[in-house]
């Protein structure tokens, strides 16, 4: 399968011109704006020129071979033409035609298995069907049948599209540039993970952005992250499918997999990819890493205002947004002194009063001394590029913005406004070519920002950068419950420690078994089928002689008898009973797609109440685990809060990354785990997990 003969083909036919509207209409005005035509053939039957370009009755009379069948023709004659267009060499085809798997009809499905296999026989890349196309605005190549305002789109962005009309949209929007511009609709054959693999890899992208409805192919999905960490190439998504009603709709809408979000956000937080919430988040974000010729080194940023109310609102939106706006060193502070008005006072967010926007020179010292600070990494320009200039400042700030860019010694630097009005296209184009991007206003602009610190703080060499992909079909058939005896020999194997103990039979062994571990001991019933031993009486507390024990057992079996006749009981477990601490839960989710995820955060009943958990997808290691416990919100506790004592986090980290090995090694046996709670002691006294449940797959 080409990827470059359907991306950067060397010839296009398009087959089904037209002068009329619809797709081959459009596509053919789109060919004729924005591609290189000369490599260009229409191809329609019924006619012999269109728009006064020479139409060949079919593809077969093209004077030379075909990279790239571009077929705006029903679904019907779909199949015949691809057949005609690999006759003629072409190893790329686009199809817009509908009525396939999206259809959700028995009928639409297999149309769509026919023409996969199709695509296979022949070796053709298909993109479609059921797309809008795609720009290579690199190559000038054109196989998109939406039309747009007419102007030069060509930049480095490589944005991917489930939706047609969301590629449109980005499209019209004057800020963005790109590399491509792609509709993968129900990308059948050439698939999401494709395109993502492609623009990765392509020199001329730098920056990918991508809306996702699902993945399908989970392995070339990480395979590509990987690559994302690796080589630093940032990658923006907008996943939909975070609300029940819309994992239903991305369903429906290209037949790919929705997968849970919450895994999502977990693979994302792993290979550093950044996810947004909305369309406008995600053009936002892609600009801005776009635009930026380098990025800031370091993570605080400074943010110059011509007045106190937009300095305010920086301050309170950055704040929100949890950017980092460090104090100015204090010869940072001098020099400001001496460049500003007496009444100004220097801070950050700085409020520079409007004086100094009417001189180019004074404006390019202030950027100049902000950017020499040590601690400032970007600049935030606050001013609102109104589409019809009245005030002329922005002439003298785009002068000094400019001194500062040419010295040598600029740091990476944005535009902020506050009101969402048109911009002046002539100030955004020259602030664009200076690397400055012009963000929205500060709930999105500040939104991208925060996204620009966390893609600069994540670092690769810190992540394990694999998913546990399942070997088999995801395991949807039975389940099986082990006992706490059997799930707990099984944490023992992976390192986590767990009380001493052993399942007996009658009561004078478990009064002897009691004796042999030294009281306390706790009873509890041995049952794969009884999940929830307390609910029904098979649980016995702090017994502490051999007469206790006989007690417990006896009772322990007539409350299983009473309250769950139909339970297979193995006996009762009799373990050492543990010391108090503080309760944590360990469980592990083994996704049918991008197998397991280990979930850490408080345990006992407070893993319901606060739901103060942290999520990642298997494997990693103890340094990772560590990092997964600083996002609780409960991590305080473990540092000794307030005198308490300190907690054994390293123990902890440990048994969470032996537990993310476990569910690692066993994929495709492990469903579920539950290990709750796990006590966690004073530091260097360790953890012991008190209570697990194990579900294998089969």
């Amino acid at each position: 399968m080409s990827m470059e003969k359907l991306l950067a083909p060397k010839t296009v036919a398009i087959v089904g011109a037209s002068e009329k509207e619809g797709f081959g209409g459009d596509t053919c005005r789109n060919v004729l704006s924005y591609a290189d035509t000369d490599n260009v053939y229409f191809v329609n039957p019924k006619r012999d020129e269109v728009f006064g370009k020479k139409c060949y009755r079919s593809m077969a009379d093209i004077p030379v071979a075909i990279d790239l069948a571009v077929l705006c023709t029903p679904q019907k004659t779909i199949e015949p033409l691809l057949r005609e267009a690999a006759a003629k060499g072409a190893g790329g085809a686009v199809v817009y035609a509908s009525g396939y798997s999206e259809v959700g009809t028995p009928e639409g499905v297999r149309a769509e298995e026919s023409l996969k296999a199709l695509c296979a026989e022949l070796d053709i890349s298909l993109m479609g069907p059921n797309c809008a196309g795609f720009i290579n605005y690199i190559d000038r190549v054109v196989g998109f049948a939406f039309i747009s305002d007419e102007r030069d789109r060509t930049g480095s962005v490589g944005f991917v599209s489930q939706s047609g009309q969301l590629c449109l949209s980005f499209m019209d929007n004057p800020s963005m540039r790109f590399s491509y511009s792609i509709s993968s609709g129900n990308s059948s054959v050439v698939t999401m993970e494709d395109y993502l693999e492609y623009l990765i890899e392509d020199d001329n992208t730098k920056v990918v952005g991508l809306y996702l409805e699902g993945v399908t192919q989970p392995a070339k999905f990480a395979k590509a992250l990987r690559k994302a960490a690796e080589i630093r190439k940032p990658v923006v998504v907008l996943k939909a499918g975070r609300s029940e009603k819309g994992s239903r709709v991305a369903a429906s809408h290209t037949g790919s997999l929705s997968g849970a979000d919450v895994i999502y956000d977990a693979i994302f937080r792993k290979f550093g990819v950044i996810r947004v919430n909305d369309a406008e988040e995600l053009l936002a974000t892609t600009q801005l890493f776009a635009t930026l010729p380098v990025l800031p080194e370091r993570t605080g940023f400074a943010s110059i205002n011509l007045s106190g109310g937009e300095t305010g609102i920086c301050a309170d939106s950055g704040e929100m947004a949890g950017i980092e706006f460090p104090d100015f060193e204090e010869r940072t502070l001098d020099r400001l002194r001496e460049l500003l008005p007496s009444y100004a006072s220097p801070a950050n967010p700085l409020d520079t009063t409007a004086t100094i926007s009417y001189d180019a020179d004074v404006y390019a010292s202030v950027l100049q001394t902000v950017m020499d600070d040590p601690n400032i990494g970007l600049v935030v320009v606050g001013y609102t590029l109104l589409h019809e200039i009245a005030d002329p400042c922005i002439h003298y700030m785009a002068k000094g913005i400019e001194q500062v860019v040419n010295n040598g010694r600029s740091k990476p630097m944005v535009m902020l406004p506050f009101f969402e009005n048109s911009r002046n296209p002539e100030y955004l184009d020259k602030l664009n070519a200076l690397g400055v991007p012009v963000l929205p206003p500060p709930a999105y602009g500040f939104a991208a920002l925060r996204h620009l610190m966390d893609f600069i703080r994540y670092s690769p060499d810190e992540n394990t950068l694999e998913l546990a992909i399942p070997s088999g079909n995801g395991g949807e058939g039975e389940r099986r419950t082990l006992s706490e005896y059997e799930s707990a020999a099984i944490l023992r194997e992976y390192g986590v420690r767990t009380p001493e103990g052993s399942v007996v039979d009658s009561a004078d062994a478990a009064a002897e078994t009691a004796e042999t571990l030294g009281y306390p001991v706790v009873m509890k019933i041995a049952s794969a089928d009884i999940a929830h031993k307390s609910d029904i009486g098979g649980v016995a507390l702090n017994i502490r002689d051999a007469a206790g024990a006989r007690e417990a057992f006896g009772r322990i079996m007539e409350n299983a008898r009473t309250n769950a006749p139909g339970a297979v009981v193995d006996g009762v477990y009799v373990q050492k009973m543990l010391t108090p601490g503080t309760e944590v839960i360990i469980g592990v989710n083994n996704d049918p797609q991008f197998g397991p995820a280990v979930l850490v955060g408080l345990g006992g009943i407070f893993v319901e109440i606060f739901r103060d958990t942290s999520l990642r997808p298997a494997p990693f290691d103890a340094g990772e685990a560590r990092r997964m416990l600083e996002r609780l919100k409960a991590f305080p506790l473990f540092n000794g809060y307030r005198g308490q004592a300190e907690l054994d986090v390293d123990a902890l980290a440990e048994a969470v990354a032996n537990v993310a090995r476990l569910a690692s090694e066993r994929r495709d046996e492990i469903a579920e785990l539950d290990v709750n709670p796990v006590f966690v002691y004073e530091k260097g006294a360790g953890i012991c997990a008190a209570d697990a449940l194990v579900v294998l797959k089969k």
